[in-house]
């Protein structure tokens, strides 16, 4: 078996800014809040980004956790990044992605400190979210479909 999986997601523009995502067979509408355009029926790509991000620690912490003696009887991410609006609304030549991205983990547990900490190090190296925002990935348009 393959150890490669390909994941899928579709994003399907409906009226204004507002977008019903898919993947495999779960929908999630991402909007934009009142103040940015949207009628704020979601979260916006970049919200939804950081929860992605916070998601995905949650539930490496979930599956290694036992590995390192570290018993989880409450756990937590809060995440927060630095964007400026101007390089989306295109005012400055700053980037219009974040600039910074800041996340906390709350942790109910009497473990050990020292388990705790190798297995939050061990976490942060293993998250796939994580690592994709804070390394270099291949971003390329694969086609354009013009349909009449």
């Amino acid at each position: 078996m393959a150890s490669v999986q390909t994941f899928k997601a579709t994003a399907h523009l409906q009226d204004g800014v507002k977008v019903k995502t898919r993947a495999r067979h779960f929908e999630l509408t991402i909007d934009e809040p009142k103040s940015l355009g949207g009628t704020d029926t979601g979260m916006n790509p970049v919200e939804a980004l950081l929860a992605s991000l916070g998601a995905c620690q949650s539930i490496v912490a979930r599956v290694y956790a036992p590995k390192f003696g570290v018993k989880l009887d409450d756990f937590q991410v809060d995440v927060e990044g630095d964007l400026d609006l101007d390089g989306f609304f295109n005012r400055s030549e700053v980037r219009p992605g974040y600039a910074e991205i800041r996340y906390s983990f709350r942790i109910k547990t009497d473990s050990p400190r020292e388990n705790i900490e190798q297995f939050i190090q061990f976490l942060e190296s293993k998250c796939p979210v994580g690592d994709t925002i804070a390394n270099p990935v291949a971003l390329k348009l694969e086609q354009i479909i013009i349909e009449g």
